[in-house]
């Protein structure tokens, strides 16, 4: 089995593992990682988004020995160590953009990868951008407005 090295959140692991491992699979399952969820084993639903290298990445189409000595972040590491939550994720917080929570992860990691490339959101351009994901309970007005607070506060 070939051996794996990455960091993730900050911290470097390694791990033997089967060479079909899922970049999801690794992070659930040998790090015990489990905000990252898997949702449709697809990649049509953006549950599993993660980012990597700063850019966002559905880990369910990614194998672990394809993030090879990449720099991963999971919702677990978007946090400070002090418990602050991310700007993003306070915003989700703040502004109802969840319901039962399943896309939350997954929608939050898209939504700051969009913020830091993209300037001057409106409704539109995060739907737009947002496309990626998808929740079966809000109906998106409470995530748009959730990331255009968050943007603000990134942005300023």
């Amino acid at each position: 089995m070939p051996t794996v090295s990455m960091t993730v959140n900050g911290k470097q692991v390694s791990a033997d593992i089967p060479p079909n491992t899922l970049l999801v699979t690794f992070i659930r399952e040998n790090l015990r990682l489990t905000g990252t969820h898997v949702g449709c084993d697809t990649s049509q639903c953006g549950a599993c988004v993660v980012h990597v290298n700063g850019n966002s990445a559905k880990s369910c189409t990614m194998l672990a020995v394809q993030a090879e000595g990449a720099e991963i972040t999971t919702i677990e590491g978007l946090s400070n160590h002090g418990g602050d939550l991310h700007p993003m994720q306070k915003s989700f917080q703040e502004n109802h953009g969840l319901q039962c929570g399943f896309c939350t992860t997954g929608m939050i990691m898209s939504a700051i990868d969009l913020v830091k490339k993209q300037d001057n959101l409106d409704d539109a351009s995060i739907r737009k951008g947002l496309e990626g994901n998808i929740c079966r309970c809000t109906g998106y007005q409470n995530i748009v407005k959730s990331v255009k607070a968050a943007a603000q506060e990134m942005e300023g």
